[in-house]
């Protein structure tokens, strides 16, 4: 349900923002991932009608646009530091905050961080906050071999070859993460149209080198990274959900030990890394039953 972006001024960016249900009253903040889009939100939003819903473009994406000068950081810090300057730009004190990937980990860090900020958690795949510390070691064969993309994207000839075609290589990671979902051409045109952003590949790029410290982050952002490094716990009631055909992060153990509040956490079947376009009804009903 594509709207006309509502432009917010923050220290950094314009940040697009699709506005939906009334103008005031409780806000639920829904963030997208990579490589996606607020495309990926537009079969929720009818199971939400009545509500305040904001759907914000991520920085490298759609109609936001980073201001000259900034540093194209894709690191956790910018991503959480963009999502509250959002909320203070737009004077929401408080939010149900929900995303997945890209957007799920911005929406832990502010929970995590600012817990008064955040009425509630819907995350995808748990705790999103990276440990960068500890980026250096290895994981089991099978799990690095679905990480493929980000070590390709640690040198040049990744980084060209996103440049060259991003379509191509979000449709593979879109096959890929999410093998039961049969997205249609339109479905993927819609949140392709998205990653033309001038500073896509860019911030792309550093998002992947930077969890594994290979490339510095912003100083605007380190003391956001600073308090990450040290792994904060989530006290805010929060309701994980995770795809049960993740091709990147399939369900493990139950991944509730940062949560220190109310934690649910709901395998969806037959679902992959894109739960919200994948299961429109299961992920707004998370969302309202933290609403309220």
């Amino acid at each position: 349900m594509e709207v006309e972006p509502r432009l917010v001024e923050t220290p950094q960016a314009v940040i697009a923002v699709e506005e939906h249900g009334p103008a005031d009253g409780p806000a639920l903040i829904l963030l997208h991932g990579f490589p996606y889009s607020a495309r990926g939100y537009d079969a929720v939003l009818p199971h939400l009608a009545g509500r305040r819903v904001l759907v914000p473009h991520l920085r490298g994406y759609g109609e936001t646009r980073l201001r000259p000068g900034v540093m194209r950081s894709g690191a956790q810090g910018a991503l959480g530091a963009d999502l509250l300057a959002l909320m203070d730009a737009m004077a929401i004190g408080r939010a149900v905050l929900a995303g997945y990937d890209w957007g799920g980990r911005a929406a832990c860090i502010v929970a995590a961080l600012h817990p008064g900020r955040c009425a509630g958690l819907v995350t995808c795949t748990g705790y999103n906050i990276q440990d960068i510390a500890s980026s250096g070691e290895p994981a089991p064969p099978d799990r690095e071999m679905r990480h493929w993309y980000q070590w390709y994207l640690h040198g040049e000839r990744g980084a060209r070859g996103l440049a060259a075609d991003r379509d191509a290589f979000a449709r593979l990671l879109w096959r890929m993460w999410s093998p039961d979902w049969r997205f249609s051409e339109a479905e993927f045109a819609a949140s392709a149209a998205h990653w033309h952003n001038p500073d896509f590949v860019e911030t792309v790029v550093h998002s992947y080198r930077h969890r594994h410290g290979l490339v510095a982050g912003d100083a605007a952002h380190a003391a956001v990274e600073a308090a990450l490094a040290a792994q904060p716990d989530i006290a805010v009631p929060c309701i994980d959900l995770h795809g049960g055909s993740d091709g990147v992060n399939p369900p493990g153990p139950d991944a509730s030990p940062r949560f220190t509040g109310r934690f649910e956490r709901r395998v969806l079947p037959g679902v992959g890394h894109n739960p919200p376009q994948e299961a429109p009804a299961a992920f707004a009903a998370a969302l309202l039953e933290l609403a309220g």
